[in-house]
């Protein structure tokens, strides 16, 4: 592949080697110390070349893209690359010449050799003056004092194809040839150690193929289409630039790595317009992406972490010809069987023969096009050294090796006159790991399957076609492709293509979700931010600073927010947020009672501040009561304590809102480049706080974000364009109002309120109710001209929003705009359907990368890339409604609910998530998420060995469970409790059916404090003894209170006992 960058060089994360911020795994150093000595005693003939000594020259840091097996040593064995340092093993010493600080960070090795393998580590420091002459005379002296048995000199190894390099290596290169000692390549042996990887090299490359795969799929796919969707002239080598910057940056792309641990192997590949170079050094050219009918594009890209290489290629039909098409489906066959070849125990000349196999049975004229090898393996080397699979290699497969399995057509005709597409060549690549039982695919999150890489925009052309295609190929090689209705074939209906296409998408999902598990794992924590203490809330500094006494009564000190309580003939201060609640009361002798409870650890519903978790040992002051015969007083205390506890929560809230936020980039307003983009009587959700009158504003597009004001100084929002994640336009039909909305990576601070999604609106008509009820001639004129007059609102409105929208997308066009993929989405409103995301019912649409919900707050949006799989529940059982279940990607966000769809949308939401690429399952009752999220990131490995989601599979626990009872066993219904009716649960996103469990646990904590309660604890225990009494009831009378509460029918619990495997 092209070279540009070299592995010499820093560390991945950019410092030098020598600086104190490097330190080297003692543990993984000994492991693999003690692997290089195993392996070079016991095939020192073999491999070794019969070295009795070996030599690991590394040569200084350059710019050029290359992979050296002295580097790589570096690496596998130390953690870094030592630049113009000489290593040499020896049978009993390791011998480092190099600089003074590389010497300071290789002192700490010296123990872990001695005890592992029995070697003395000799360090030859080099001044920076000093050529290094005289320590490699003392390190040449050493070899030759090493006499073999039979008293002939020892034999020296070295890397035979690396060519000295810098002064230093090309010094030991003349000292080691003019020493008269024997000199052997170890090249093999080398090879062969690095070729099976351990626990961690393995997970280094599985991180690197997802990285790739998720920039093939979640760049370079989509920036494609829409090059061709806008029919753009764009170079190859602009794609290849653009794609480099994407990798390096891991996060833009839904990547979770650090930056500074991932690099390119070679810089991206993209060939189009009959000009095609299927070898690895093969660059990208200037030539514009060719993309007109029977034209062929080939993309290809490598990324690395921590050093370790991936690799996938994939190749994009447009408007296929048959040639085209029957060639690929060869291809797919061959690279599928090259993959399932390579098992424990084969051998390596059995993965090209495999492959080679089916082109001369299906395409036996394909032979020739058909490249010479099927890949190489893949490490901290982008191509291993004997490991090439070609016919000729019989070294044999082992659990640990990994491939880059490479293989394509190349120089093949269409039969066209048009030289830009007379001539095409295919090609796929993958990443493949060989397990014990067989192998795993790491980078199979971008798909190869031919309706995810043939694109059909010439329609006519297709449909005069599709009769040849029918006729030469068999009925489950038909090619579906991602531009035309797969409900066009008249021999599947929708139904079973729609199984077909679900099927392949659950093993998909299996496998990424797999893969994530193993690359990310488990994680823990909730993810709730902290709570300040009130310990670090000072109403006083000093005794000196209180106020004096005037009387002992008690008193609100408003400028230093506390209150002063007479206790023991003293005042005592107490800052105003330890108080929790404060409240009065008089009896029959006119005598006024005020009670104040503080916020004491260890309660219920009482968060838990730093400073009480530093005294855990502390004396706490509960509550305080006083007596008084002055009703006026203590009302005016009970007033002042309230509203002063109310202004400092408020502001502490805000402050620490604030201080989660992400710090924004500045407003670059417009000067004399442009104008600003306007639109103007707008009105903002959220609204800005205060009691003051609501003023409308204008929305203003500046230079690197939007500006909202209105005429109020305060009231002003900016909105950076690096900060938009989603922007939707939609117009008023038939809603009440047309919307801009903006959904935002971190959220900003409007008013006091912190949020993440900001709109602007206009009410195109105002709802009016006639209070008389009666009903208005149809030919009346003032209706109709009240009519008309509304209509010419309402398309002006959307009129100049549209035209708002078109100017924004021209600006985000720019080339600094590029890498933000900015662009306003309108959502499908023909896609609709009801629901309940929150607590009222709402019209939820689709958008081509969102599920949406922008009238009713609280808004809902949905990144479709971020959803792992949904679960339809309560589907069938004669139900008029169901509800949607969405488990994120993210296992630690709560399950996303919309719940009472109308079961009339179902066959629409099917389509749609089938369409959209997303899984979905079936089921006959709720489930309780977070346990069952919970179990899989606390082993994702059984998770992954029990089928994956296949446990929602309801067809097929179905059908393996007709004829058994015992299997009714297999899923317990404590997950599927009927729901709480409790109006406390604020919790939008957890399932509505929660565990008994859970309620028992709250009764408990409630019972543990028998006084001091507020009335809000009070209603807690009242609606828990509420609850307690109806799961005494009967099952009826239980189900009758539930379709009364919700207005929907809900699963019993004697129907819970389903064929599902049981989450514990």
């Amino acid at each position: 592949m092209a070279e540009k960058r070299s592995t010499n060089g820093p560390p991945a994360n950019g410092n030098s080697v020598g600086g104190n911020a490097y330190t080297i795994d003692l543990n993984t150093f000994s492991q693999r110390l003690q692997a290089l000595y195993t392996h070079w005693r016991q095939y020192k003939d073999d491999l070794w070349g019969s070295a009795d000594a070996f030599s690991i020259a590394t040569p200084p840091p350059s710019e050029d893209l290359r992979y050296l097996k002295s580097s790589a040593l570096n690496i596998w064995l130390l953690g870094y690359e030592f630049p113009e340092t000489i290593m040499v093993f020896r049978d009993k010493h390791i011998h480092f010449l190099c600089s003074q600080k590389k010497a300071t960070l290789l002192e700490v090795v010296k123990r872990s050799a001695k005890e592992v393998v029995g070697v003395d580590i000799v360090m030859h420091v080099k001044a920076k003056s000093d050529d290094g002459s005289v320590h490699m005379d003392a390190v040449l002296r050493g070899i030759r004092s090493q006499l073999k048995p039979d008293g002939g000199s020892p034999i020296v190894g070295n890397i035979a194809r690396e060519a000295p390099e810098g002064k230093l290596l090309e010094l030991w290169d003349d000292k080691v040839k003019n020493s008269g000692l024997q000199l052997s390549d170890i090249t093999n042996g080398l090879s062969d150690i690095f070729s099976v990887k351990d626990k961690n090299e393995i997970t280094c490359v599985k991180k690197a193929a997802y990285l790739t795969a998720c920039a093939m799929k979640n760049f370079v796919v989509p920036k494609v289409e829409k090059v061709i969707d806008e029919e753009k002239k764009v170079a190859h080598s602009s794609l290849m630039d653009d794609t480099e910057k994407a990798i390096l940056d891991p996060v833009k792309i839904g990547v979770k790595l650090k930056a500074e641990n991932v690099d390119i192997c070679y810089p991206p590949i993209f060939q189009s317009g009959g000009t095609f170079d299927l070898r690895p050094s093969a660059s990208s050219n200037d030539e514009y992406l060719y993309y007109d009918s029977a034209s062929v594009i080939i993309c290809a890209i490598g990324s690395r972490y921590n050093s370790y290489c991936s690799n996938i290629a994939r190749t994009y039909l447009i408007d296929a010809n048959t040639a085209q098409s029957r060639a690929y489906e060869v291809l797919l066959k061959t690279h599928e069987a090259a993959i399932l070849a390579l098992k424990p125990g084969n051998k390596v000349s059995a993965v090209y023969q495999a492959a080679l196999a089916v082109v001369e049975r299906d395409a036996p004229e394909l032979v020739p096009n058909l490249t010479k090898s099927a890949g190489t393996g893949i490490g901290l080397e982008f191509r291993e050294s004997g490991l090439s699979l070609n016919a000729k290699n019989d070294r044999v497969l082992k659990p640990g090796m990994i491939f880059n399995v490479s293989i394509g057509f190349q120089n093949l005709q269409t039969g066209t006159s048009n030289p830009k597409s007379q001539n095409f060549s295919l090609l796929l690549a993958d990443t493949v790991i060989v397990t014990d039982n067989g192998h795993d695919v790491a980078t199979s999150v971008s798909s190869k399957a031919v309706k995810d890489v043939a694109y059909s925009f010439n329609e006519d052309e297709e449909e005069e076609e599709q009769p040849k295609v029918k006729s030469e190929s068999n009925v489950k090689d038909n090619l579906f492709t991602k531009a035309t209705l797969r409900s066009d074939n008249g021999e599947l209906s929708k139904e079973e293509l729609r199984k077909q296409h679900q099927a392949e998408l659950a093993r998909q999902k299996n496998e990424e979700t797999a893969r994530r598990l193993a690359g990310e794992g488990s994680g823990t924590g909730d993810g709730r931010t902290a709570v300040r203490s009130a310990g670090e809330l000072i109403a006083y500094k000093s005794v000196n600073e209180l106020p004096p006494p005037r009387d002992m009564m008690i008193q609100v000190d408003q400028k230093n927010e506390a209150i002063l309580l007479p206790i023991y003939g003293s005042m005592v201060p107490f800052h105003v947020a330890t108080v929790k609640t404060v409240s009065s009361q008089q009896d029959t002798n006119r005598n006024c009672y005020i009670r104040i409870i503080f916020n004491v650890p260890g309660t219920p519903f009482t968060p838990h501040g730093t400073n009480s978790l530093k005294n855990l040992g502390a004396i706490y002051l509960k509550e305080v009561s006083f007596r008084s015969k002055d009703p006026r007083h203590i009302s005016e205390v009970v007033q002042l304590i309230k509203t002063l506890r109310r202004n400092v929560m408020a502001r502490e809230s805000e402050r620490a809102e604030r201080a989660t936020l992400v710090t924004q980039e500045k407003l670059v307003l417009a000067g004399n480049k442009f104008k600003p983009i306007k639109l103007y009587d707008l009105w903002i959700r959220p609204a800005f706080g205060g009691r003051a009158r609501k003023l409308p504003g204008s929305l203003e597009a500046h230079v690197n974000g939007f500006r909202y004001s209105t005429s109020r100084p305060d009231e002003r929002v900016d909105i950076m364009y690096g900060n938009i994640k989603h922007a939707f336009f939609q117009p008023a039909d038939k809603e009440m109002i047309t919307l801009l909305h903006f959904h935002l990576h971190n959220h900003i601070m409007i008013g006091n309120k912190k949020t993440k999604d900001v709109q602007f609106y206009v009410e195109v008509m105002e709802a009016v109710q006639t209070i008389g009820g009666g009903k208005r001639s149809a030919y009346d004129p003032d209706e109709i001209e009240e009519e008309q007059r509304e209509r010419e609102r309402k398309n002006k409105i959307n009129v100049d929003f549209q035209n708002f929208v078109n100017r924004v997308n021209d600006l985000w066009g720019q080339a600094q705009f590029k890498g933000l993929d900015l662009e306003f989405d309108q959502p499908l409103r023909e896609l609709g359907f009801h629901g309940v995301p929150y607590k009222a019912s709402a019209f939820i649409v689709p958008t081509s990368s969102c599920l949406v919900e922008l009238v009713e707050t609280p808004f809902l949006v949905i990144t479709l890339s971020e959803i792992e799989i949904v679960n339809l529940e309560r589907v069938g059982l004669g139900q008029k409604n169901f509800d949607m279940a969405i488990v994120f990607q993210d296992f630690k966000r709560d399950v996303m609910r919309i719940d009472s769809i109308p079961s009339s949308s179902l066959d629409g939401i099917k389509e749609w998530l089938d369409t959209t690429d997303i899984k979905y399952y079936e089921s006959r009752l709720n489930l309780n998420w977070r346990p069952i999220l919970k179990t899989i990131t606390d082993d994702p490995q059984k998770f992954i060995e029990d089928g994956g989601w296949e446990f929602l599979n309801l067809e097929a626990t179905d059908s393996d469970s007709d004829n058994s009872e015992e299997s009714d066993q297999g899923y317990e219904p404590s997950d599927a409790e009927p729901v709480s009716e409790s109006e406390d649960d604020d919790s939008d996103s957890e399932s509505l059916v929660e565990s008994e469990d859970d309620e028992e646990e709250d009764s408990v904590e409630e019972s543990e404090e028998e006084k001091g309660k507020t009335w809000e604890e009070l209603e807690r225990e009242a609606s828990n003894a509420d609850r307690e009494r109806d799961e005494s009831d009967s099952e009826d009378e239980r189900r009758r209170r539930k379709a009364k509460a919700f207005g929907k029918s809900r699963a019993s619990p004697s129907v819970a006992a389903s064929k599902r495997m049981k989450f514990r």
